[in-house]
């Protein structure tokens, strides 16, 4: 006796067709495009979930950069002074800061510059 896998498969490609909705043509339409569409796409999901958090990163220390500068000092020397002063805040809140509230960063800047002096 013969064994049909119509339901295991349906749902198999209906899974990959469901997750290729809105690619374009060919794409969301026909199995086995789809199917390479998908593969690439989790793909590039996969590696530019690591990739955005570098991203914001450099963006965060970009703007604790011209803020530190601002103050007279570069980030390295800011970030230095950070640490001895054991001012805990992270790169996130320190960039918010810079931005929202420029006098409250001028503040933390000079607790790490009295830290170096």
């Amino acid at each position: 006796m013969r064994i049909k896998r119509g339901f295991k498969a349906r749902k198999r490609r209906k899974k990959i067709l469901k997750l290729a909705k809105g690619f374009r043509g060919a794409r969301s339409k026909l199995f086995r495009t789809a199917a390479d569409s998908v593969d690439k796409a989790l793909m590039y999901a996969f590696r530019d979930r690591k990739a955005k958090k570098r991203d914001f990163r450099r963006l965060w220390i970009a703007r604790i950069n011209a803020a530190a500068r601002m103050n007279n000092m570069s980030y390295s020397v800011f970030i230095h002074g950070l640490k001895c002063a054991n001012i805990g805040l992270d790169r996130k809140v320190l960039a918010e800061l810079a931005i929202s509230d420029p006098a409250a960063f001028s503040q933390i800047a000079g607790q790490a510059s009295l830290q170096i002096s």
